[in-house]
């Protein structure tokens, strides 16, 4: 399966220990998007639509309500990157 440039980036993002947090309105439709990476940093460019991207590939998932975080099948899809810290 073959992913855009900048859903391997959100991935790389949620390997390396991020989350995604939605914010759903009155009719729980979502409303927001937030990634966020593990030092707490917002990372921008995730949108709503990207979003369903992911979940509908089964990359992201949400458990007992948390936020959501990579899966298996996500860390499968996730090629390597250099992390330039």
């Amino acid at each position: 399966m073959d992913i855009s440039r900048i859903e391997q980036r959100i991935l790389h993002l949620l390997a390396q220990g991020g989350r995604i947090e939605i914010e759903k309105n009155d009719k729980k439709r979502i409303a927001s998007v937030k990634c966020l990476t593990r030092d707490g940093w917002h990372y921008p460019g995730v949108d709503p639509d990207l979003f369903r991207k992911l979940k509908r590939k089964k990359a992201v998932s949400s458990s007992g309500g948390g936020p959501y975080r990579i899966t298996k099948r996500g860390l499968e899809l996730v090629r390597s990157e250099l992390d330039n810290r």
